[in-house]
């Protein structure tokens, strides 16, 4: 489909009901002095997208890229290229990876532009976390590589997610725990961070999973035991173990409990990929569940180690990572309103398989 420059063609979801999506079509804007429009080259969906979503309201993800009343516009990470731009430190030309909306052209008002950064300064994003409004240029990223920027869009930040993860739970000694507990375990989440657990000698890292993908999970070989949610009962009673919950699934939520009681130390909420199973109870025996916001462990680690030495951390861990990729993920490629839409359908009704990974472009 060839490129039109002339029109912005925006991917919507209902708000109240995220099986349905829609395409709205506005005008090319105008640039004020200051401003630069990016044309969104390809960008990556997951589950995580969808949880998205689900704390839409919650977390003010819709608030990132307003959309007409009743809609959102799912937020993902991608790459795109200046084509405009009247701002001094920004030019055409240059190829930026941040927080994009499933849409053809995304205007910003960049701040603090230096080094190939900048912030996205649009009013409305002022009160949301800084980690969201970050733009890098590819030629300002040390670890960037260009045959694995299908990789990084679909695995960089779901990794950083895990890396913090990671961080989080080591700087609080496990919680005293010797097993880590990760629901959802096919989930691209739950992979990098069962492969960053994986280094540590604390105890063991336990995958749960669905019996149809049970093959898949043992396969990866990031996990040192793997059981189905059928099997939850069989874990060990007597260890004292840390949940990290991607899945989000009430029924799983009350067996962990009930089955752990005072050996679960920490229930780390994370995802919602079963985000349909309904929400949560927090009269449960054990530890009560906490939700892990990534942006306050950023902030605390830019603030320990500074920004400059909380990316060069992420980016030494980020790729050997990148390097085991290839052994388990298959990058899907969809294009055009249809492709998209087929594939945002495939991911919102559980309908895809844990290798993949759906990388699209609406051009």
């Amino acid at each position: 489909m060839g490129i039109d420059d002339t029109i912005v063609r925006d991917f919507a979801v209902r708000r109240d009901d995220f099986k349905q999506s829609g395409f709205f079509e506005r005008p090319l804007p105008d640039l004020d002095p200051g401003q630069a429009l990016l044309r969104v080259d390809r960008y990556a969906l997951t589950a995580n997208n969808i949880s998205y979503a689900v704390a839409g309201d919650a977390l003010g993800y819709w608030k990132f890229f307003p959309a007409e009343p009743g809609w959102g516009r799912l937020p993902c990470f991608a790459f795109a290229d200046v084509v405009r731009s009247t701002h001094p430190g920004v030019s055409a030309g240059e190829r930026y990876f941040g927080y994009f909306p499933m849409s053809t052209h995304l205007l910003v008002t960049p701040e603090r532009a230096k080094g190939g950064n900048f912030i996205g300064g649009t009013e409305h994003r002022q009160s949301l976390p800084a980690a969201y409004n970050r733009y890098t240029e590819v030629g300002a990223d040390p670890f960037y590589q260009t045959r694995f920027e299908d990789v990084q869009m679909l695995m960089k930040p779901l990794f950083m997610t895990s890396f913090l993860i990671d961080d989080f739970l080591s700087e609080n000694a496990f919680f005293g725990a010797r097993a880590a507990i990760v629901t959802s375990a096919s989930s691209k989440t739950s992979i990098a961070l069962a492969s960053r657990l994986k280094r540590r000698s604390f105890g063991g890292v336990v995958g749960l999973t669905s019996t149809r993908n049970l093959a898949f999970v043992e396969g990866l070989g990031f996990y040192d035991e793997v059981a189905t949610y059928d099997d939850i009962e069989s874990l060990d009673p007597n260890r004292d173990s840390v949940v990290i919950d991607m899945a989000g699934n009430i029924e799983v939520t009350h067996r962990l409990h009930e089955h752990l009681r005072d050996r679960l130390k920490h229930d780390c909420i994370v995802g919602m990929t079963h985000w349909e199973s309904g929400g949560r109870s927090t009269d449960l025996p054990g530890a009560k569940p906490q939700f892990f916001f990534a942006p306050t462990q950023i902030k605390k680690r830019a603030t320990d180690w500074g920004p400059a030495g909380l990316q060069t951390r992420i980016g030494e861990a980020w790729i050997p990572f990148t390097e085991t990729t290839p052994s388990w993920l298959e990058v899907v490629r969809s294009y055009g309103q249809d492709g998209v839409t087929q594939a945002y359908d495939k991911v919102i009704r559980g309908q895809t398989v844990p290798h993949e990974g759906f990388v699209l472009s609406l051009f």
